[in-house]
């Protein structure tokens, strides 16, 4: 299910090291080429925290064909390959039909959302789901209390009940507050 007609591609190039100069050089030269594009909406880079070297680029498009337009495109063809070097692995790319990111505008001519109403709706997903699911695992597996193995359980549960469940339903929930 799209979101009101937006499209998002993420793109995901872990660097080797030492290459993280190169990479930015390499991501000035394409964000613009890509804005050229049409429906292109925008685009937002998540970069690597310290020890990581995997950086993250989110694109959007206003339809489906826009985007498979760009992610074919021999100009795009041409700059992955010349950034190929600096990869670790090949470039990894996911289409997301659907608002994939909490609170990324619909359009690039809206404000995103006041930080302390991204504050107050994550926190009302985060405190009880941090609550309620070692409460759950503990009763699941108490063989594994106190134990690293049950603390990583806890987080994926957590993360993956926030990622795909609980976040999706309290932005749409929420989306006219938001908006506000």
């Amino acid at each position: 299910m799209a979101d009101n007609n937006s499209f998002t591609l993420l793109i995901t190039h872990s660097l080797q090291p030492g290459q993280a100069a190169r990479y930015e050089q390499w991501l000035e030269k394409t964000m613009p080429i890509a804005a050229r594009f049409p429906g292109h909406l925008g685009v937002h880079v998540i970069r690597p925290t310290v020890g990581n070297s995997t950086y993250n680029v989110v694109i959007r498009f206003d339809t489906l064909e826009h985007l498979n337009a760009w992610v074919n495109s021999p100009e795009r063809q041409a700059l992955v390959e010349e950034i190929g070097p600096v990869l670790n692995d090949d470039d990894k790319v996911t289409v997301h039909t659907e608002a994939a990111f909490w609170f990324t505008p619909e359009s690039t001519n809206m404000k995103q959302p006041p930080r302390w109403k991204q504050f107050l709706i994550t926190l009302l997903v985060i405190f009880p789901s941090t609550n309620l699911i070692p409460w759950i695992t503990e009763k699941i597996f108490p063989q594994l209390h106190g134990t690293l193995g049950l603390h990583f359980i806890n987080d994926a549960c957590v993360v993956m009940l926030v990622v795909w469940l609980w976040m999706p339903m309290m932005t749409r929930l929420f989306a006219s507050w938001l908006k506000k």
